[in-house]
């Protein structure tokens, strides 16, 4: 007999992989994350589907993980997933007020906001190696 497919350290080694990658692009391009949102920010058509895709993601994210006491890894990825959704409504609903106040963040401090991309993006790819492994 097969064992299950793990759907939580897979997500998580998934999602921190992506933030890996797109934060060595952001410290290569140090613009990039700022010319996305000022993108997307001016799209009706970007804001809506950044909107969608971040709304599938976070809810398949979010129903992957089962909320078990003693899964910590499971508990941060229902956690990101819950945020990822509240976010894309948010982005969706009042796109233009959000955008303004992210666009002021990343001005004053892109590095920071990259490094914790990294971060966590290590923290995320660490833990699920460890479980997946």
């Amino acid at each position: 007999m097969t064992e299950p497919l793990d759907l939580v350290g897979w997500s998580a080694l998934l999602l921190g992989l992506f933030a890996i990658s797109v934060s060595i692009g952001a410290f290569r391009q140090p613009g990039l994350w700022r010319k996305m949102i000022d993108e997307v920010d001016r799209s009706p058509a970007l804001q809506l589907l950044s909107g969608f895709m971040e709304l599938f993601v976070g809810a398949a994210i979010y129903l992957a993980a089962p909320w078990t006491s003693g899964d910590l890894l499971a508990q941060v990825m229902k956690v990101i997933g819950a945020l990822m959704m509240a976010e894309a409504l948010v982005v969706m609903a009042i796109c233009d007020l959000y955008m303004q106040v992210w666009l002021k963040n990343l001005a004053a401090i892109h590095r920071f906001w990259t490094g914790v991309t990294f971060l966590c993006g290590l923290a995320l790819a660490g833990a699920a190696m460890l479980r997946i492994a």
